[in-house]
């Protein structure tokens, strides 16, 4: 019965307007700043200490700004830069070990991957703690298949004897991966080679994505349909139905207060 009624109060989220609007939105408000015609916009995601910053800034230079997400007192940075005649935006969300609802950071990074739908994510992880980084990779593949991972500090992986296989590590993530070392310059190049082509290319494989246990999955797949003639492409289904399923309540508020927002054209608080 409570999914029911759950089910029923989300039936409208599909005629909400599109993730582009909360975007554009959202860096009004944060940033004042209004995407021009054409520009690409690329989220910037990873584990503290990974070098995050380091690639932030080796992208954009100088052109930069910052400020606070919306309601909350987590400073954010925005820069641009051009590529090949391509004009992005880099949005570098806090760094962050999961997309829990837990901290502050985890949550702004969160809603942006998730409402803001940007042309692109990248991931950076730390090469020479690469499977501890891996949990936040997959968690952003559960919520979006646009994504390139940066394999950063690669020459502190190989001083401590650590070789990463990078094209087996694209091959098994099904997404695209480049290593870098950030404050040489190094593998920046071949990253924004790449990233262009991420955000112009409308053929994008499905990447890998958590697959649980036999219960869990049964329990998806019977829940899936409901949850995808709700929200429409508005959210990913699947990623929502797990939310629901591990009765991630705040998680779930928050999905129904930002998308109101939209539909009533409320203020959006990212």
């Amino acid at each position: 019965m409570a999914l029911m009624c759950w089910l029923r109060s989300i039936e409208w989220w599909g005629e909400c307007v599109a993730g582009e609007d909360i975007c554009r939105r959202y860096l009004k408000d944060a940033f004042d700043i209004t995407p021009n015609e054409g520009e690409f916009i690329v989220a910037l995601a990873g584990n503290p200490n990974v070098g995050k910053s380091t690639i932030f800034n080796a992208l954009t230079g100088m052109d930069q700004h910052t400020g606070n997400w919306a309601g909350k007192t987590v400073v954010g940075a925005v820069g641009r830069f051009e590529w090949i005649g391509v004009r992005f935006i880099l949005v570098d969300l806090p760094g962050t070990y999961s997309l829990g609802t837990r901290r502050a950071e985890e949550a702004a990074a969160r809603d942006f991957i998730c409402f803001a739908k940007p042309d692109a994510v990248i991931v950076v992880v730390d090469a020479s703690r690469l499977e501890r980084n891996l949990f936040l990779v997959l968690q952003v593949l559960e919520i979006t298949k646009r994504v390139v991972v940066c394999v950063n500090l690669m020459d502190e992986a190989k001083e401590n004897g650590v070789m990463i296989d990078l094209l087996r590590l694209e091959d098994i993530l099904r997404v695209s991966v480049v290593g870098t070392t950030a404050k040489r310059q190094e593998g920046i190049y071949e990253l924004r080679n790449v990233l262009l082509r991420t955000c112009q290319t409308d053929d994008i494989r499905t990447p890998r994505r958590s697959r649980y246990s036999a219960v869990i999955e049964e329990a998806v797949n019977d829940l899936l349909p409901y949850i995808k003639r709700a929200v429409g492409e508005t959210v990913d289904a699947r990623w929502l139905t797990m939310r629901r399923l591990e009765g991630d309540t705040e998680c779930l508020r928050r999905v129904r207060e930002m998308l109101s927002a939209q539909k009533e054209g409320g203020q959006c608080e990212l």
